[in-house]
């Protein structure tokens, strides 16, 4: 499994506008082969933003790089914007990819 991140320094107050964005996109992920899920995650906020994190699941490495280079990423990343036209960050979101090592799931004890 492979796990693909980006990080946002999301600029306080502007965490609705942030999240309406997520909402309300264009995706086109559950028709990609090899994905497996999607997470956004709400981090801590801090003296001059909030962070979060995109957060996808694909079956390898190979798949998340299909991905990135199908039409369906660049319909996708092509309307990601803010409408309002001011930046809701600080500075350019971090790309981190992950290929997974170790997996634990809840084990269900017998009754």
């Amino acid at each position: 499994m492979y796990i693909a991140m980006n990080r946002f320094q999301v600029k306080l107050g502007s965490e609705a506008a942030f999240e309406t964005v997520w909402r309300t996109r264009e995706t086109y992920l559950g028709s990609m082969a090899g994905f497996v899920e999607f997470h956004l995650l709400k981090g801590p906020a801090l003296e001059d933003h909030t962070l979060y994190s995109s957060h996808t699941a694909w079956v390898d490495k190979a798949a998340f790089e299909a991905w990135t280079r199908s039409e369906e990423f660049r319909r996708a990343h092509a309307r990601a914007d803010n409408r309002t036209g001011e930046s809701l960050y600080l500075g350019h979101p971090k790309f981190e990819g992950f290929e997974v090592i170790l997996t634990e799931g809840k084990t269900h004890a017998a009754a």
